[in-house]
Formats: C-alpha cells, sequence, structure tokens
C-alpha cells in the first residue's frame, strides 16, 4: 500500500512538473539568425531569465536562416547583420530595428604572432581575400610589417559556408575598400571566394576554429568571437590612414555620427567611417518582427525583452565588446517602430 501511494506520489509529482516546464516553455521567447550577436542575446538572456523567469530560445544559425525563419512564421523574431531592404520589408509586413552594434575583425594563425603584431591595409587584405596575395611573406604585406619576419607560408582563407550577415559586413568593408573587390566577389550574405585555398565554416564558431586549427588561416568572425578563442587579430588601417584595433571604444567611434534614420529600417553601413580612432568594419545587428503578428502575447515578450536589454543591458554589451545604443536611438525605435506592430 505504501509502495502503491508513494508511485503514485511520484507520478503526480513527474505530471505536475511536467505542466510547469510546459508553461514555463509556452512563455519562452523565440528568435532565430546571426551568430554575429549570439554572444551577447545568451548573457542578456541568463540575466533576463533570472529577473523574470522567462527564457529565451535563440537559434544561431546566420542571418539568412534567421531571415527564412522569420518569414515562415516558425520563431517571433529574425535576427541579421545584413539589413533587409526596406522594399522588402514592406513586401513581408515587417519592421527591422537594431539591437546591439560590434565589429567583425580579420583573424590569422601564424607561430609567432599575437594580437597587433601585425598590420595590414584595406587593399592589401582584400589581395589576400581575393588570391592575389597568397603568401604570408608578399612584399606588399612585407612592406607594412617592417622588420617582422613573415613566413613562406601560404595564406588559408577561412570564409562562411551558410549565409552570413557577418559576411555581409565584411565584403561591404572589402568592396569599399578595393575596387577589384567591388567589381569581383562584390557585396552579399554570401559570395563567390575567389582564393584557390578557400575553405568554409558554419557560423562564426565554425571559421573561429578552422582558422585555430589551420597554420597560415585568415579570416574573419565577430570579435567576441576572436576575444574567446584567443586567436590573434590583424591591427587594421582605417579611413583616417590609423591602425586601429578592435575594441567597443574604436567601435562606437566608427557608429558615433551615424544617421540611422537615412536608410529603410535603420538599415545603414557603419563600415569604413571618418575617425582617428574609428574602427573600419561595423555593424549593427538587426531584429525582424511583423507589423501583425500571427501570435501578439510572444511579439509582446520579445518587445519586453530588448527593452529590459536597451535598458539594463548596457554593462553586458560591453563586457564582450559590443557597444550598446544610446539612449536617443533606443527611445526612437520605441516610439517610430515598436509602435508600428500591433500587439493588441
Amino acid at each position: 500500500m505504501n509502495t502503491k501511494r508513494t508511485l503514485l506520489k511520484t507520478v503526480a509529482a513527474a505530471a505536475l512538473a511536467t505542466m510547469a516546464m510546459g508553461t514555463a516553455f509556452a512563455a519562452d521567447i523565440t528568435g532565430a539568425g546571426a551568430t554575429f550577436p549570439f554572444p551577447i542575446y545568451a548573457k542578456w538572456a541568463e540575466a533576463y531569465k533570472k529577473e523574470t523567469g522567462i527564457g529565451l530560445n535563440y537559434q544561431s544559425i546566420g542571418s539568412s536562416g534567421g531571415i527564412r525563419q522569420i518569414r515562415a512564421k516558425t520563431v517571433a523574431f529574425g535576427a541579421s547583420d545584413a539589413p533587409v531592404p526596406g522594399a522588402e520589408l514592406d513586401k513581408d509586413g515587417m519592421v527591422q530595428f537594431p539591437a546591439v552594434i560590434g565589429g567583425t575583425v580579420p583573424v590569422f594563425n601564424l607561430d609567432g604572432f599575437a594580437k597587433g603584431d601585425l598590420r595590414v591595409n584595406g587593399a592589401v587584405l582584400a589581395d589576400m581575400f581575393l588570391g592575389k596575395i597568397s603568401k604570408w611573406n608578399d612584399p606588399k604585406l612585407a612592406a607594412l610589417n617592417p622588420g617582422k619576419k613573415l613566413p613562406d607560408l601560404t595564406i588559408t582563407i577561412v570564409h562562411r559556408a551558410d549565409g552570413s550577415g557577418t559576411t555581409y559586413n565584411w565584403t561591404d568593408y572589402l568592396t569599399s575598400v578595393s575596387k577589384d573587390w567591388a567589381d569581383g566577389p562584390g557585396k552579399g550574405a554570401a559570395v563567390k571566394w575567389p582564393a584557390p585555398t578557400s575553405v568554409g565554416g558554419k557560423g562564426n564558431e565554425g571559421v573561429a576554429a578552422n582558422v585555430s586549427r589551420t597554420k597560415g588561416a585568415l579570416g574573419y568572425v565577430e570579435y567576441a568571437y576572436a576575444k574567446k578563442n584567443n586567436i590573434p587579430v590583424l591591427a587594421l588601417e582605417n579611413k583616417d590612414g590609423k591602425y586601429v584595433m578592435p575594441d567597443d571604444l574604436t567601435f562606437a567611434a566608427a557608429a558615433a555620427n551615424a544617421d540611422w534614420s537615412k536608410a529603410p529600417g535603420m538599415g545603414i553601413s557603419l563600415v569604413s567611417q571618418p575617425g582617428a580612432t574609428a574602427y573600419p568594419v561595423v555593424t549593427a545587428s538587426f531584429i525582424l518582427m511583423y507589423k501583425e503578428p500571427a501570435d501578439k502575447a510572444q511579439s509582446v515578450e520579445v518587445l519586453k525583452f530588448f527593452d529590459w536589454a536597451y535598458k539594463n543591458g548596457k554593462g553586458l554589451a560591453t563586457d564582450l565588446d559590443y557597444v550598446p545604443l544610446p539612449d536617443v536611438l533606443t527611445k526612437q525605435i520605441r516610439e517610430k517602430t515598436w509602435s508600428q506592430i500591433k500587439t493588441k
């Protein structure tokens, strides 16, 4: 009898636990897309859940995947570092707004060289990605690094294998500094990589992993992935002719004079901005939502989450070298963009 009673209690407890889990899961926010902002979204989500009990189920699958998911209406928001053009936003009945700002950095793997030990300008970097410069001891690269003994080693280009907003940001930059790149591969979430040694990696995680294990590798990742994996970063020449390293201050300098109103959906480019301390490869990461969402309750929770992040997540963002949006911009987002989303 006691055994039976214990069994019944166990079953009842399990049922209650299952219901509780189901309730918590139903309240969780669903999103998918860019790997670029995933480190900060994860930090925000952890802190937000502790405070509110509501979690974030975010699939870090790349910007193109996020756009597909929101168009398929399988998530409450999509995330992309490649801004969706205004005409497409209108066609889809969506709004777009920035969540955070960050930078894309050139990472490399050479024995004996650490972060900032080598420097490169835009033209030389573009030639490396084009395959025109195929060795690390090429005279053009050596001329930028006098006194450095560069190895006679083939450059292996590591790029994204999936549709990627990080790739969009990187190729937007290469297009701005190289006519050959602009006339060739151009900019986009996915391009044809011309260097014969090119290899792909899925997500920022995949590129970071491939660079870390390949001697002579050169790739590009969102800066948090370089820091997390201790991958050396090249010093990069900016528009003012200064060599700068990535951090939240140089990213902020690039975004300081941004005119967010000049493009539909605030989809402006932040590459090659003027300023002595401005980092040249910076982007906002954007959120996509429907003006008339099928699940209004979920959309309310999404807006609550980003409202919380704008107000309370600035410190977490700067800890990871992202740049939180200024208050004047978040006020504009609430008033002009969120007001278009019908949540009742």
